[in-house]
């Protein structure tokens, strides 16, 4: 079984708030979007640029400094979906909000 990692009651992260919490040594972006929690790896693929400091929209975090888009449900690239970042499930359970990390992660 992977890790439980609880990230703060739903209050802490209100609608449109983006964290950044480290897991097993690398940052993960925590992103409060449209009713929903996401988690991503935080570093851009290309470059390196943290994805936390990001824009989103529609579902996508588009990375500061280049523009690489990537979705949040999944971890794909917008313009390829063969690459991805990675992603972790999110769950609220009552008002905790809590990031679960697969044993390989």
């Amino acid at each position: 079984m992977g890790q439980r990692i609880p990230l703060g009651k739903t209050t802490d992260l209100p609608a449109g708030a983006t964290t950044v919490v480290e897991v097993n040594g690398k940052d993960v972006a925590v992103f409060h979007h449209e009713g929903r929690f996401f988690a991503v790896d935080d570093l851009c693929p290309h470059m390196g640029a943290s994805l936390s400091g990001g824009f989103v929209e529609g579902g996508v975090v588009t990375c500061p400094w280049h523009y690489w888009r990537f979705r949040l449900d999944d971890g794909s690239w917008a313009d390829n979906p063969k690459v991805r970042i990675g992603c972790y499930p999110v769950h609220v359970e009552g008002d905790d909000v809590v990031l679960e990390v697969p044993e390989q992660a």
